[in-house]
C-alpha cells in the first residue's frame, strides 16, 4: 500500500498514466493526492471529469510539491521535461521513468546529482489491473525509496525488480511491446474461425477466452507450454495438421524475430 504522505505527480496524462491513476485510485489513494500535467487540454479535462485529480497545462506546476514523480512522456521528450522541471524539484523527490529505451544514465544526467531515480516498463494490460511492470532502481535509490516506487506501479498489476539494467531492452521487446503481438494473434485466429463460417461474435469469444484460458493454464499448472501443446495434439488430428501449417510459416521463428526487432529499437532509443 503507497504510503500516506504521498503526493504524486505525472509528467504525461497518456494511456499508462491513465491506468496507473486508475489503480492508484482503485487501491484507496485519494485523488487529492494526484496531480497531472499534459499540454492537451481537452485530455486533461477528461483526467478531471475521470479521476477529479488536479490538472494542469505545465508540468512544473504539477511537479513542484511532489514527492513522487511519474515520467509518463515519450522517450524523445524525456530529456526536455527533466530540463523543465529539475529546478522545481524536492531533493528527495522520486523520480519514476516509464519511457521505453530511455536509460537511467540518460535520466540522471538531466536531474540533479543524488536525485533517486527508478526506471520501469510496464505494458497495456495496466489498463485492467492486469500488466506486468519490471523496474530497476539507480544507486541513488535507497530501499525505502525503491519499496515506494514499488508500491505505487503495483497499481497496474505485478511488479519484478531486477539489478541488471541491460534486461530492460529486452523486456520492452517481450512484455512492453508483447500485448501487440497478442492483439495481432487474436485478430487472425478470429478471422480463421470465421473463414471456417463462424459468426464474428463467436470467433471473437473463441479467440480471446481460448487466449486466456491457455496462458492461466500455463501460469496456474506450472508446466511448460511445449507440454500442454503436447497435450492437445492427438496422432493424425486436426492440431497436429494446424501445427504443421504454423511450421511451414515459420511462426516460432517470426516471433522471435519480432521481439529481437524491438530489443534492437529499444536499444537504439536508449543510445539516442
Amino acid at each position: 500500500m503507497m504510503q500516506s504522505n504521498v503526493k504524486l505527480a505525472f509528467a504525461g496524462g497518456g494511456n499508462m498514466a491513465q491506468a496507473m491513476i486508475s489503480g492508484l485510485v482503485a487501491h484507496g489513494c485519494s485523488a487529492a493526492r494526484l496531480r497531472v500535467a499534459d499540454p492537451d487540454s481537452q485530455k486533461l479535462q477528461e483526467i478531471f471529469h475521470r479521476f477529479g485529480v488536479s490538472i494542469f497545462e505545465e508540468n512544473r506546476a504539477a511537479v513542484s510539491p511532489a514527492n513522487v514523480v511519474v515520467l509518463a512522456v515519450k522517450p524523445g521528450l524525456v530529456p526536455t521535461v527533466l530540463e523543465e522541471i529539475s529546478p522545481v524539484l524536492a531533493p528527495d523527490a522520486l523520480v519514476i521513468s516509464i519511457a521505453a529505451g530511455v536509460t537511467l544514465a540518460t535520466l540522471q544526467r538531466h536531474l540533479p546529482a543524488k536525485q533517486p531515480v527508478v526506471r520501469a516498463m510496464p505494458n497495456t494490460p495496466a489498463l485492467v489491473g492486469e500488466g506486468i511492470t519490471v523496474m530497476i532502481p539507480a544507486a541513488t535509490c535507497d530501499s525505502a525509496k525503491a519499496e515506494t516506487a514499488r508500491n505505487v506501479l503495483e497499481s497496474m498489476g505485478e511488479v519484478v525488480e531486477i539489478d541488471n539494467e541491460s534486461l530492460m531492452d529486452g523486456v520492452t521487446a517481450l512484455s512492453g511491446s508483447g500485448p501487440a503481438y497478442v492483439y495481432l494473434m487474436l485478430e487472425a485466429l478470429s478471422d480463421g474461425g470465421v473463414a471456417c463460417g463462424l459468426p464474428r461474435t463467436l470467433a471473437d469469444k473463441l479467440a480471446v477466452k481460448t487466449m486466456l484460458g491457455s496462458a492461466k493454464l500455463v501460469q496456474e499448472s506450472g508446466k511448460h507450454p511445449a507440454i500442454l501443446k503436447n497435450q492437445v495434439t492427438s496422432p493424425a488430428g486436426t492440431t497436429i495438421a494446424a501445427l504443421l501449417e504454423l511450421e511451414k510459416a515459420g511462426l516460432r521463428g517470426t516471433l522471435m524475430q519480432a521481439v529481437m526487432a524491438a530489443w534492437q529499437r529499444s536499444r537504439q532509443l536508449g543510445a539516442s
